[in-house]
């Protein structure tokens, strides 16, 4: 069996020492300090040297493992770290060539060789972290929803767009995760949307105090909750309890997610190739949200599910943007920078001076309702109006299904909507 060249140079430091110490140049004291260890260990090797001579005092615990790692294996892990995942955390990196490579090593050895070799950075452990509540036991309890800018396409490191996700507080999960320019009603609303169609009407909605969540009369004060935004509106009108946060640690499950998707995701955007938010996007949605969730996710202290199903909710006329007009003596209306022409309603003479509700849908069109539910004409994003077949029935509790026939036929291959762009 061969040994480590250490053990022979120990055995050869060894054998000098225990020489000098023979021959009355050291004291046995003072040889056994040299080699770090008790004189009566000292005088245990002496013996072997007495008795075996040199091979004696080679450290039999010192040769090589039957389970090391090749070299050739060793070498090939810090290849792929240096010239193709240069960037990644320790954990990601692991999980990735396991993945994809085959590799059998272990999380604690490629961490290890990663930081001898000046690959990734050593980090002084951080103290347990002292949790102020425990998570809410039921999936769908309690949702977390943020938006986090960064530079999310390391490819393209001068677009800087938003992440806009959505997470469960019992399990951790990751229930939506988008691309946008910016964190707007629109892309909130569309991140409520996917949510409460997959998955329910959830508890409770936890978020920061941007402007599109809440009204703050004073800056860093508490939350007007007499005064809704569009999407307090909503939230209200589909029983989801809002709890604003008011401060980063109070968002601290938000905000760790954040720094996870900073760390995962653009390293594996950027490894794919990924240049534009809609295939970032598409990626996030068909590869990145399903190994997410499989990592992550972990079971809720109450196995019951907290989200109510959907039911017959008309989410198109909750999740929008409305807002009160007054029509103009020409009969128009103006929304979103369009002048919208109302046709004449059957029975009136005119409907200038009446106060109405603009909805902005988030499929684009505009509805323009008389309270309590009267439609007074649907339009397309561009301001062009939507023709009914029935005008003569234009209550929305009456022909709610007719409008949503109307819309889509203006959504049809060949329309006006289509030349538009779509939705991320």
């Amino acid at each position: 069996m061969g040994y480590w060249g250490a053990a022979w140079e120990r055995a050869m430091r060894m054998q000098d020492v225990i020489l000098r110490a023979m021959s009355g140049e050291l004291h046995w004291f003072q040889a056994a300090d040299i080699l770090g260890m008790t004189p009566r260990n000292l005088q245990r090797w002496k013996q072997r040297y007495e008795r075996w001579g040199y091979n004696g005092l080679v450290d039999k615990r010192r040769c090589p493992s039957k389970r090391r790692v090749p070299m050739a294996e060793l070498q090939r892990v810090l290849h792929l770290y240096r010239e193709r995942y240069r960037g990644f955390n320790g954990r990601h990196f692991c999980e990735l060539v396991r993945r994809e490579h085959g590799v059998t090593l272990s999380y604690s050895y490629i961490k290890q060789a990663l930081q001898q070799a000046g690959l990734l950075a050593t980090r002084q452990a951080r103290g347990r972290h002292r949790r102020r509540r425990e998570p809410r036991a039921c999936f769908g309890e309690m949702l977390h929803l943020d938006g986090s800018p960064h530079a999310w396409l390391a490819l393209v490191p001068d677009w800087r767009g938003t992440l806009i996700t959505v997470v469960d507080d019992a399990t951790t999960a990751l229930l939506y995760a988008q691309l946008w320019e910016k964190e707007t009603i629109r892309a909130v609303m569309h991140a409520l949307a996917h949510v409460l169609r997959t998955e329910g009407l959830p508890m409770a909605l936890y978020t920061d105090r941007a402007g599109w969540a809440f009204h703050t009369p004073k800056a860093g004060g508490p939350v007007d909750k007499r005064r809704f935004t569009q999407v307090g509106r909503a939230l209200r009108q589909l029983g989801i309890e809002h709890i604003p946060a008011y401060s980063p640690q109070a968002r601290g499950r938000s905000e760790r997610m954040n720094r996870t998707l900073q760390g995962r995701v653009v390293n594996e955007l950027r490894v794919a190739g990924i240049t534009t938010p809609e295939a970032a996007n598409a990626y996030l949605r068909d590869v990145y949200l399903p190994r997410h969730n499989a990592t992550f996710r972990r079971a809720p202290a109450d196995p019951a599910n907290a989200f109510v199903p959907l039911g017959p909710v008309d989410l198109h006329t909750i999740l929008c943007q409305e807002e009160e007009r007054v029509v103009a003596p020409d009969n128009t209306v103006l929304v979103a920078g369009h002048v919208l022409q109302l046709e004449r309603q059957p029975g009136r003479r005119t409907c200038a001076g009446l106060r109405v509700l603009a909805r902005q849908h988030l499929d684009g069109t505009i509805t323009i309702i008389r309270p309590p539910n009267i439609v007074l004409g649907v339009f397309t994003a561009n301001g062009q109006p939507i023709r009914r077949s029935r005008p003569t029935e234009n209550r929305l509790g009456c022909a709610r299904n007719h409008d949503r026939r109307w819309v889509e036929a203006a959504l049809s291959p060949g329309s006006p909507r289509q030349s538009m762009g779509a939705t991320p």
